[in-house]
């Protein structure tokens, strides 16, 4: 799946870059093909066989120029991931909210920089801590 990437580059010509949908999946490379093989592999070693539910690509170009990380000095590139190489523990899981709700979560999650999913599962485990 194509996977945005957000790609600065720094005063000593290193490129950096953030993951909109991975965050904390940051990665470092002398070239494009160098940072895209980083940040294959820091997904990779945040993912596997892990429990994180593993985020569908923001794939709308609007909406991720109006994230944090754009800070209009970098560019964004797509990057292929092959989930096929990621076991995930999570499991899909589909209910049904009420609209208003459901905005309500969305724009909560866009402010922390979160996937929907990472949100909701967040508070999941918040509600079951107090028990």
């Amino acid at each position: 799946m194509q996977y945005p990437l957000y790609v600065r580059r720094d005063h000593n010509d290193t490129l950096y870059a953030s993951f909109p949908d991975f965050p904390g999946a940051d990665a470092t490379g002398a070239s494009l093909a160098e940072l895209e093989r980083n940040a294959l592999e820091a997904v990779e070693r945040m993912y596997d066989r892990s429990e994180q539910v593993i985020p569908a690509p923001t794939a709308d170009t609007s909406e991720l120029r109006t994230l944090e990380m754009d800070d209009g000095e970098g560019i964004w590139v797509f990057v292929d991931i092959n989930l096929a190489r990621v076991t995930s523990k999570s499991v899909n899981l589909q209910f049904s909210l009420l609209e208003s709700l459901l905005r309500r979560v969305d724009a909560a999650a866009k402010d922390r920089h979160m996937t929907r999913s990472a949100f909701m599962t967040l508070a999941a485990v918040h509600e079951l801590a107090k028990r």
